[in-house]
């Protein structure tokens, strides 16, 4: 099964991980810091919001997967993609070390969550 649409978002989300990761990379090398964040805030905030989008994208992209695989109609597939897409890249932006609500971090998150819930439903749903 080729699962397209999840193979879509896998990909754009892929991208986004990478160039999380780089970023991460090159504030490591600029801090000289090889591992943890050296004390470094704005390292220790780039490592954690790469390491928010790796605990949580994964996960998302499995479930995306199975509800294609069960027969998730492909317009709330897209939409949950697109939802889970938007929520991630507004996390990443609200995600700060001084304002630990910022609307945008807390959008981000809820957004993740409900596109996982939206899948996990559907899944439950298909069981039945």
């Amino acid at each position: 099964m080729a699962l397209p649409v999840t193979a879509l978002y896998a990909s754009i989300l892929a991208i986004a991980a990478i160039v999380l990761s780089i970023i991460v990379s090159t504030k490591r090398g600029k801090a000289g810091v090889a591992i943890m964040d050296g004390g470094n805030i704005d390292l220790a905030l780039w490592i954690r919001k790469h390491g928010n989008f790796a605990e949580n994208v994964p996960f998302a992209i499995l479930l995306m997967g199975l509800a294609e695989a069960r027969g998730m109609p492909v317009i709330w597939l897209n939409a949950i993609g697109i939802l889970l897409l938007a929520a991630r890249l507004i996390h990443v932006i609200g995600l700060k070390a001084d304002k630990p609500a910022d609307p945008l971090r807390v959008a981000g998150a809820v957004g993740t969550h409900l596109s996982m819930l939206g899948v996990v439903v559907f899944l439950l749903w298909s069981l039945r």
